[in-house]
């Protein structure tokens, strides 16, 4: 799928952009000291508080098809044969508990299809075991999908790689920021990075931002729910994963919308309707990465 059209900034739209972004979604007066800083953290301070989920030898832990998953070289690795194995996407799941805010770091590379880390999410046993629907940091050969958010099983692509974007309590998608896209091999190992505070979502590779998003539509958004690594249905494809690292982080960090703060040169972006491309359609029903 194309990515959603947008018109060219100048260098100066871009800083003014990003500064409003910064200012009004994440510098709000009522959050904590950290939320404010939470995007930027000096190195030295981030590597802080971060605790592994996978030791390298096993999947204790972790609980998904064992006929997809298994540990190879010290690593996760999710392998599928072809499109006849899979009518649905699969995940492997966390049973550490549920997660609210945190950083979440993982290496990871994939090959002959897409991947994803699903984050705030929750089972779906009506579809199939292992299945789950959510938020999702998509790993995507699409450069403009690659460290998107995609939404398993629900409102599909929220923000693409290079855009930050506000969604109002209607649903409606402000585009509030451009940047030039993180373009990697998705073949080779890249860090793949979470951060959730309250309403606030930011994704990042190799330590570069892909996305930024507040979102204010209560009723769909999830600040709560699990972390799980997704294995896709149609081509035969593979996806490993390492150094799988969580910072759990204060509570709070919601913020309340205010239209009025949006800049003027926010631009409201069209819903989605289809998959991106290379992304294969399950079971008729909601938009499925």
């Amino acid at each position: 799928m194309d990515a959603p059209a947008s018109r060219h900034c100048t260098q100066k739209q871009k800083e003014g952009q990003m500064k409003y972004f910064v200012r009004t979604q994440i510098m709000k007066p009522l959050l904590p000291l950290l939320l404010s800083s939470f995007v930027f953290l000096p190195s030295s301070f981030a590597q802080d508080g971060f605790r592994p989920l996978f030791n390298g030898k096993d999947l204790t832990g972790w609980d998904g098809n064992p006929e997809l998953w298994t540990v190879e070289d010290g690593c996760i690795s999710g392998k599928t044969k072809g499109p006849e194995q899979l009518s649905y996407n699969q995940f492997l799941i966390w049973r550490g508990g549920e997660l609210k805010n945190f950083e979440l770091r993982a290496k990871i590379k994939e090959s002959g299809n897409n991947s994803g880390i699903q984050y705030r999410s929750k089972e779906l046993p009506e579809v199939g075991k292992w299945s789950v629907g959510g938020y999702q940091c998509d790993i995507h050969p699409a450069p403009a999908n690659n460290g998107m958010v995609y939404e398993e099983r629900a409102r599909g692509i929220i923000v693409q790689n290079g855009q930050s974007v506000v969604i109002d309590p209607e649903g409606k998608r402000w585009l509030v920021a451009e940047r030039e896209p993180v373009k990697v091999d998705i073949a080779e190992w890249h860090e793949y990075t979470v951060i959730a505070q309250g309403n606030h979502l930011v994704h990042k590779i190799d330590g570069k931002v892909t996305i930024e998003l507040v979102d204010h539509e209560a009723a769909k958004r999830s600040l709560v729910g699990i972390l799980a690594f997704q294995i896709h249905r149609g081509p035969a494809m593979s996806v490993q994963i390492k150094d799988v690292l969580l910072k759990e982080l204060p509570e709070g960090g919601v913020t309340a919308f205010d239209k009025a703060s949006l800049p003027a040169s926010a631009k409201p972006i069209e819903k989605t309707k289809t998959a991106p491309k290379g992304k294969a359609k399950s079971a008729p029903g909601a938009p499925k990465s």
